[in-house]
């Protein structure tokens, strides 16, 4: 089964839920939590969904390498600029389970821009 989602003029954590909700598949009556639903998930206009807020200039998502001096922060803006579908992607993979399921639920998520 196919679902379409057409982001224009949404909200971008409205979006994200929905779409974790329906990779998961509690959206279907045959929902089990320990398999991966047959699902595959198209996003639509992902350039032009709507952020609210200051998000642009003040959300910054952070990575350490381990090393002392290895926190970087980088602004949501540099992401979005530079690649939307991976940040829409790192969005969606938040929602979702923190499981060996995870990574396979995100292979049946396809973003056009």
């Amino acid at each position: 089964m196919e679902y379409i989602i057409d982001a224009e003029n949404k909200s971008l954590g409205r979006v994200a839920s929905q779409s974790a909700l329906i990779l998961r598949g509690k959206n279907s009556p045959d929902f089990k939590p320990n398999v991966v639903s047959d699902v595959k998930l198209k996003i639509l206009n992902i350039t032009e969904i709507k952020l609210t807020g200051n998000k642009m200039k003040e959300k910054t998502y952070k990575r350490y390498s381990g090393y002392p001096g290895g926190l970087k922060d980088v602004k949501f803006e540099v992401l979005f600029k530079k690649n939307p579908a991976r940040l829409f992607r790192k969005v969606v993979e938040g929602m979702l389970p923190k499981n060996r399921l995870r990574k396979k639920m995100l292979k049946n998520l396809i973003i056009e821009l």
